[in-house]
């Protein structure tokens, strides 16, 4: 049996230098599939795949916000949430530049520079998640737990 290959993306660098606990799982990307198919082409639940979301306040300033797969951020409740005007969504090539990686394959894990990370502080009661591993296709599963002491982030509740 061929052991599978997996890219060595900065997000698998930087959970192996935490010491995470997970594993890799690949599916056939589909450009624009979201979560929906991925959580379809691994038969799992999509409340359990989590998005990694770019977002910026209204002076520009970028953040992740991980929000279940099947649920949506509303952006007004997030901007309360953190002490700011507006919340949108970055442009997919300012998202990259801020993180380093291609939209449909940004992790949270290893970014290009230090962002603010907020999470839908529900993912916390999963038992397992799926999150974005650095590369479209490339999904890690871990616990919650893990991802709260790797990225540290502020538990907000804005899921719509």
């Amino acid at each position: 049996m061929r052991k599978e290959l997996f890219p060595s993306t900065p997000a698998i660098l930087a959970l192996k230098a935490q010491d995470a606990d997970f594993t890799l799982h690949t599916y056939p990307y589909e450009e624009k599939g979201g979560t929906k198919v991925s959580a379809h082409k691994l038969g799992v639940d999509e409340h359990t795949v989590i998005k990694t979301l770019v977002m910026e306040d209204e002076t520009g300033k970028p953040l992740i916000i991980l929000m279940h797969g099947d649920r949506e951020v509303s952006t007004k409740s997030l901007a309360r949430a953190i002490g700011v005007k507006s919340v949108s969504p970055c442009h997919p090539a300012v998202a990259e530049r801020h993180t380093g990686y291609k939209v449909g394959g940004t992790s949270p894990f290893g970014t290009r520079k230090a962002l603010p990370v907020y999470m839908e502080k529900t993912v916390a009661d999963l038992p397992t998640v799926l999150i974005n591993a650095g590369s479209r296709g490339l999904l890690a599963k871990m616990a919650p737990g893990a991802m709260v002491r790797i990225l540290n982030p502020v538990l907000v509740n804005v899921a719509i």
